[in-house]
């Protein structure tokens, strides 16, 4: 089983959502070098045609493709399963990374309609890719799924109220789907980062006074990287991490997540 220490995923299919910058982009790039053939996706095809050449030039065309897909349309996300399916043969790994959060203070200040734009890309869309992967996953003999959280979702964030929420949800869902998998060889795992540099957190890191503020709850001093997560990730998917379902694991410089 650990045979091919060098290229842990080889043979493996992957499909990473949200997957074109960032974490996503980061985790991508370490599944592929980890021998994996995956399916990459944004809802922007500009982000998805730039993010496609980057990893064609580096790791080939045969082991990467990529493809438009908002993860709140069913037609998005069963175009990407199915075209997934028809260019590598199946599917071995769903990692589910899309997230929004258009909005920031207390959850009781949040709007209705934004709190349902939350929870239908960070939690609903999540519980559907499952639902739809998982048949494939379970034809291949079993897999390996791994949602990403945050920080928030393990110890919430004052100005992200309703993003905490929905990243406190993605907890329980790994919990409850890792029980309901386990039968099939289906791992399910999830990934807490804490504050990363990013695109998506950069409110959070280019404000100087701010990112000051937050850098005293961080025992190591710093933000996190892309790539440290994206190891993570990979890691999760592996066979590494065999004996490992329905965990939570909190990559966040040592910031207060637990006792």
């Amino acid at each position: 089983m650990f045979s091919n220490i060098a290229k842990p995923l080889e043979g493996k299919v992957a499909i990473i959502t949200a997957s074109t910058d960032g974490i996503g982009f980061a985790a991508a790039k370490q599944l592929v070098s980890d021998g994996a053939s995956i399916m990459i996706s944004s809802r922007k095809k500009n982000n998805v045609e730039i993010a496609l050449e980057q990893l064609q030039k580096e790791y080939g065309v045969n082991k990467v493709k990529g493809l438009v897909c908002h993860v709140s349309k069913k037609e998005d996300r069963n175009h990407l399963i199915q075209e997934t399916i028809n260019i590598f043969g199946g599917i071995d790994i769903l990692v589910s990374n899309a997230a929004t959060n258009p909005t920031s203070g207390s959850v009781l200040d949040c709007d209705e309609e934004i709190w349902d734009k939350i929870f239908d890309v960070n939690v609903k869309s999540a519980f559907l890719l499952t639902k739809e992967v998982a048949p494939h996953l379970i034809s291949r003999g079993g897999g390996s799924i791994v949602y990403v959280s945050s920080i928030a979702g393990v110890n919430p964030m004052p100005m992200l109220g309703a993003y905490s929420v929905s990243k406190t949800a993605l907890l329980g869902l790994t919990k409850v789907v890792a029980m309901d998998l386990a039968e099939n060889n289906i791992r399910v795992n999830c990934v807490a980062p804490g504050i990363v540099k990013t695109k998506f957190a950069s409110s959070l890191t280019e404000n100087e006074s701010l990112s000051e503020h937050l850098l005293q709850g961080i025992p190591i001093r710093r933000f996190g990287r892309p790539e440290e997560i994206g190891s993570i990730i990979s890691f999760l998917c592996s066979p590494s991490s065999s004996f490992i379902t329905g965990e939570v694991i909190v990559a966040s410089g040592g910031m207060t997540s637990r006792l």
